[in-house]
């Protein structure tokens, strides 16, 4: 399995990482600190026979054209009954990012993009805590409730990895 993910500016790492701190102090679910999550938005999810290097070739193409991208995160919701995560704003680069990688990838033979994952069925989101317990949820949106306020970022690189164990295969700055 292969995920490709958006990271963030410094000032919206330390933004959200403080939202993941509060979470986890209230809830006593450290899931996300104790492995260190970097805040991200997983913009696909895909399997394929290809090759890394033919990946990456594909990918290089399109990341070599795709500009840095100013986000705003809005409210709070959660995937039920263990993640709780922010919501962004899909606007026209999320769109677009999503559209270009998955046009890319379904040009690469044997590669096959999870469904939730494609253009018009992704939800970008950035989990703050997952694995939560039902008590666990309740507090944790708590800490939301009075920590979290709308707030703008900036996507300023994509990754490249595979999932369980996680390897990174390439990053790609946006210009």
């Amino acid at each position: 399995m292969y995920l490709i993910s958006l990271y963030f500016d410094e000032k919206t790492n330390r933004k959200i990482r403080g939202l993941m701190n509060s979470v986890a102090e209230k809830s006593g679910n450290t899931d996300m600190t104790e492995k260190n999550i970097p805040p991200h938005i997983t913009l696909t999810v895909f399997e394929s026979r290809e090759s890394e290097d033919v990946l990456v070739r594909s990918l290089d193409a399109v990341f070599g054209e795709l500009p840095a991208a100013d986000l705003t995160w809005v409210s709070v919701a959660a995937f039920f009954p263990h993640v709780l995560y922010l919501v962004p704003v899909q606007n026209e680069c999320l769109h677009q990012f999503s559209v270009s990688v998955s046009q890319a990838l379904e040009s690469c033979s044997g590669t096959k993009i999870q469904m939730c994952y494609k253009p018009f069925c992704w939800l970008p989101h950035t989990t703050v805590a997952r694995r939560l317990s039902a008590e666990q949820m309740r507090d944790a949106f708590a800490a939301l409730q009075t920590a979290f306020v709308p707030f703008d970022g900036m996507v300023v690189r994509v990754g490249l990895s595979t999932g369980s164990p996680k390897r990174e295969i390439k990053t790609w700055n946006l210009v």
